[in-house]
């Protein structure tokens, strides 16, 4: 989990850079065995999200990446938040 720190200067950043709404790319890498991908996909269910997942070629990781319209910095940041609950997620 990231620390408040991190999540208030991203907040910042976004803000500073960001015209709201803003169609949003996340990228994670994840386990290939286990939920992680579901419970990726669940996280960003019923938001009209795209999703795309690419297999490593040894296959023991996903990349898995998401395109959503989000309405603010602080809905980003949810996301974030959420998705660090994921067991072995790595956000890029």
């Amino acid at each position: 989990m990231k620390s408040k720190d991190f999540y208030k200067e991203l907040k910042i950043t976004l803000e500073e850079s960001t015209i709201f709404p803003v169609k949003y790319l996340y990228k994670f890498i994840v386990p290939t065995k286990g939920e992680g991908i579901e419970k990726i996909e669940n996280i960003f269910d019923k938001m009209g999200a795209v999703i795309t997942t690419k297999e490593s070629s040894k296959g023991t990781y996903t990349s898995v990446s998401i395109l959503v319209e989000m309405d603010s910095a602080d809905l980003v940041i949810k996301k974030y938040k959420e998705i660090a609950t994921v067991e072995g997620v790595i956000s890029l």
